[in-house]
């Protein structure tokens, strides 16, 4: 629901989230869920369309380069399936997943060293599997992937959220090494144990002003919507490793199927966004759809922009700094991992340090990755 605050009152709360995107309705839910006091201040509504969180939906999937990668995203389902459960709808809907391009073999090794079931599978018996697609050679098979409607998801974190205001746009955060002291839009003042920043590509100028460098960058995206022919053969998810980063997956609850290129959009100020088509983007995504499903085209009008909040290694941000914790640089593949993510940030404000299973092999290799610090901008630059 939404609170209201006086102006020109310090109201003391536990934790106060910045942002409403998934990670930051994430975080909430679970502090919330660990019957914590916590307001999220958004400086729009959750879903706007100039956040990285709005859209239809996402890729759910196991594969990737890396081990430990593989193994977080096997934990991200539990929690999928643990929100599933306190809402009593299902968010992440099944669909067969392939994996193509020059990065296959890697992504295969990662997800038999992590023992995650794939299927290699050779060009002419994928392309009978799934007769719309046309391959440039094998491809792996996950089984076990899904589409995440990601609207739904968006709405059922925001309904385990019991104060959530909207047009709240954080200008402030002073940690005096005791309380952070939060400063918004009409005056808003709030003193609280921790701050949990999870505003997206606005959270690196936020930080600043705390001392606090973020090594993000917002870049702006573009994707597309086909319409499939009543009756057409089933369309995979599907994502191009190396190359181009050609992705596509099945919209929940219609006939359209969404297509994109990862991270060809240009680096953009948040705040200046334009919303409107880009045909040089539009252009290089029609070539990737001519050679992947050459039976679609894509419909008049239906391109779509959307930020990413990016790190210079695409891993993510998730630590602690003094009273501040922060989440963030999901560089367009941490939609999977929203609700694990929101734990691990729930239980570094809670008790500064993140949860124990995620300290232990596989996983714990992660943990000095998405942190802050020197140790990363060396890695970064």
């Amino acid at each position: 629901m939404a609170g209201d605050g006086q102006a020109g009152v310090t109201e003391q709360r536990e934790y106060v989230v910045v942002g409403a995107g998934l990670l930051g309705l994430s975080a909430a839910a679970a502090l919330a869920r660990r019957g914590r006091d916590v307001v999220v201040l958004e400086q729009a509504f959750p879903g706007h369309p100039a956040g990285g969180s709005k859209g239809s939906c996402r890729i759910f999937r196991l594969g990737y380069a890396d081990p430990a990668y593989v193994a977080l995203a096997r934990l991200a389902r539990e929690s999928w399936a643990s929100l599933e459960d306190s809402v009593g709808r299902r968010l992440l809907l099944p669909a067969p997943h392939l994996t193509v391009g020059s990065g296959l073999s890697a992504v295969q090794a990662a997800m038999l060293a992590a023992g995650a079931p794939c299927e290699l599978l050779g060009r002419a018996e994928a392309e009978a599997r799934f007769p719309a697609l046309m391959l440039p050679g094998p491809a792996l098979l996950e089984e076990a992937s899904c589409v995440i409607d990601a609207s739904a998801a968006l709405r059922a974190l925001a309904s385990l959220v019991p104060d959530l205001r909207e047009s709240a746009r954080v200008s402030s955060l002073a940690d005096d090494g005791t309380r952070v002291l939060v400063r918004a839009a009409g005056g808003l003042e709030l003193c609280c144990r921790a701050a949990v920043v999870c505003a997206g590509p606005w959270a690196a100028r936020l930080l600043a002003g705390s001392g606090l460098s973020v090594p993000t960058t917002a870049s702006l995206e573009q994707v597309g919507y086909l319409a499939p022919e009543q009756g057409s053969p089933e369309l995979p998810i599907i994502i191009e490793h190396d190359g181009r980063g050609f992705y596509g997956l099945p919209v929940p609850g219609s006939r359209q199927y969404k297509v994109g290129l990862h991270h060809d959009g240009p680096d953009i100020d948040p705040d200046s966004q334009d919303q409107r088509t880009d045909p040089a983007l539009d252009g290089r995504l029609a070539e990737a759809v001519s050679q992947y499903l050459p039976g679609l085209t894509a419909e008049p009008g239906a391109a779509e922009r959307c930020v990413y909040d990016n790190t210079p290694d695409e891993d993510f941000i998730v630590d602690r700094a003094g009273n501040i914790v922060v989440g963030g640089g999901t560089s367009g593949h941490g939609f999977k991992f929203g609700p694990l993510l929101g734990e691990w940030l729930a239980e570094l404000a809670t008790t500064g340090r993140p949860p124990a299973y995620l300290t232990q092999p596989p996983c714990a290799g992660l943990v000095p990755r998405f942190a802050l610090g020197a140790a990363r901008t060396a890695r970064a630059g």
